[in-house]
């Protein structure tokens, strides 16, 4: 895909997890993120070591201003979760670029789907292809609660 737009000037797209702050993302999604607060610290560091994990960096500093992992089994699903923007980042376009650059990063490995919930930024992922689910009488969740180990 080509339609990803640019990320704004003096900032970096990476797919290196090695890059990754783990203690600054841990620090947004478990104060900051809705879906996230709370999360366990431990929880949070197995979620990433079993993920795709993608960063935006402050190209003068290298300082991490946005994430995101994929969950997937590199052949016909992948799932986006955990994106997240510093608020001293929002406001320039960085989210919908970013993911532009995660999804077109997926691109190759020819997944049929990449799936996402949203509660509040539906208007991001549509400009990028994301729709509601056709058939959302199809899928099912089975919800276990807390996860071992929590």
């Amino acid at each position: 895909m080509t339609d990803a737009p640019d990320l704004p000037e003096g900032y970096e797209f990476s797919a290196d997890p090695a890059r990754v702050d783990v203690d600054r993302v841990y620090g947004w999604l478990s104060a900051d993120a809705y879906w996230a607060i709370g999360r366990p610290r431990r929880t949070h560091e197995r979620a990433m070591a079993s993920s795709l994990n993608f960063g935006v960096y402050a190209a003068a500093s290298g300082e991490q201003v946005a994430y995101a992992r994929v969950v997937t089994d590199h052949a016909l699903f992948a799932w986006l979760a955990d994106v997240y923007v510093d608020p001293s980042a929002r406001g320039k376009g960085l989210g919908t670029s970013f993911v532009a650059r995660v999804r077109d990063h997926l691109a190759p490995l020819g997944l049929r789907r990449l799936a996402l919930v949203t509660a509040d930024a539906h208007g991001v992922y549509e400009k990028l292809g994301f729709e509601p689910l056709d058939r959302p009488d199809q899928w099912m969740v089975h919800t276990f609660g807390q996860a071992a180990g929590e």
